[in-house]
């Protein structure tokens, strides 16, 4: 297949590359770097079914500019979005844009091409959720004005659109709603519960937990996830792989077990500290993978012990990954 992903450059967009690239189809990756890393782009460089736009989708997207002018796409993936909150909340309208005009265009390309579209959602469509485990069919319980309003308000204002083009105009869309995921190639500045413990715990610092630490998570590792994407790529049209699927992990944990398991596997000696609550931080986050298991055939397969112990060594390997000291920002989730 010919597909253009956008936020290729980010750490999921990086992963789906290699992945789509190893499956031997044609990929035309678009990132503008806003939270994107040049270095995920240049793994590949010198593939030859990789081409490279650097643009603001929001701005529009230039295909037909690039090196695979005029063929036909049969696939638009929009993963591009800063997606974690000291990233949104450090461009908050850039963030809304993308999922308002980012997400139009995207939408627009796939449908000038006939080509399917899929959009890359997210857990935070379910705010701090009332029901637990979450499932597809929940509303969420968002704030829409607080600070992490940025980015689960254009999430939800993108999954909106996406069914508009679907039903309005017949695009073969396709949603997944992503929980918790880490891997190698995360920035250690993401400043998500992952990346935050890790780094610190590498550099030698006390590990800061926010709150008391009974917030949960699940942490799901990049490369179910993106098994997960593929599958849903690869599904035949029908009317249930037009509906939102939750990719995740179940397993949940507090944020303090997890606290104690990267320390464990670091350095036992660390202290663990506290520090206060971060505002509209949801108490509990879990996917119910029940879709995903009937309509994909779908499920985790890396346990945390396997999951983390890749994404430690990625960040010990990284040059530069681990600086002696790292600015924490207050958030224990995505």
């Amino acid at each position: 297949m010919n597909i253009l992903l956008t936020g290729s450059a980010g750490f999921i967009g990086s992963h789906l590359t290699e992945r789509l690239l190893a499956d031997g189809h044609t990929v035309t990756g678009v990132d503008n770097y806003i939270s994107g890393q040049p270095e995920n782009t240049a793994l590949f460089a010198d593939h030859p079914n990789f081409k490279f736009i650097q643009a603001d989708v929001s701005e529009g997207i230039p295909y037909r500019a690039g090196t695979f002018e005029g063929q036909t796409l049969d696939f638009v993936l929009h993963f591009a979005s800063p997606a974690s909150p000291p990233h949104y909340q450090q461009f908050p309208i850039e963030t809304l844009m993308v999922g308002a005009q980012g997400t139009q265009h995207a939408l627009e390309l796939a449908h000038a091409h006939g080509a399917r579209f899929l959009l890359a959602s997210t857990s935070e469509v379910y705010g701090d959720p009332q029901v637990h485990p979450q499932p597809e069919s929940y509303w969420g319980h968002v704030n829409p004005n607080g600070l992490r309003s940025c980015y689960d308000e254009a999430k939800r204002y993108a999954e909106a659109l996406t069914f508009a083009y679907h039903r309005h105009h017949g695009l073969d869309t396709r949603v997944i709603r992503i929980f918790n995921t880490y891997g190698p190639r995360m920035r250690p500045d993401d400043g998500r519960v992952v990346t935050n413990l890790i780094v610190q715990a590498l550099a030698g610092q006390p590990l800061t937990v926010y709150g008391d630490g009974q917030q949960t998570r699940s942490f799901q590792y990049v490369t179910d996830l993106v098994n997960g994407v593929v599958a849903l790529m690869n599904a035949e049209e029908s009317d249930a792989v037009h509906a939102p699927v939750n990719l995740g992990n179940p397993d949940e944990y507090t944020i303090l077990q997890f606290a104690q398991v990267i320390r464990e596997r670091i350095d036992p000696a660390l202290e663990i500290i506290h520090a206060p609550l971060p505002a509209d931080d949801p108490r509990q986050r879990r996917p119910d993978i029940s879709r995903a298991r009937e309509l994909l055939g779908w499920a985790p397969t890396v346990d945390l012990e396997a999951g983390l112990a890749r994404t430690v060594e990625g960040f010990r390997t990284s040059v530069g990954a681990v600086p002696a000291s790292v600015e924490r920002t207050p958030v224990a989730a995505e």
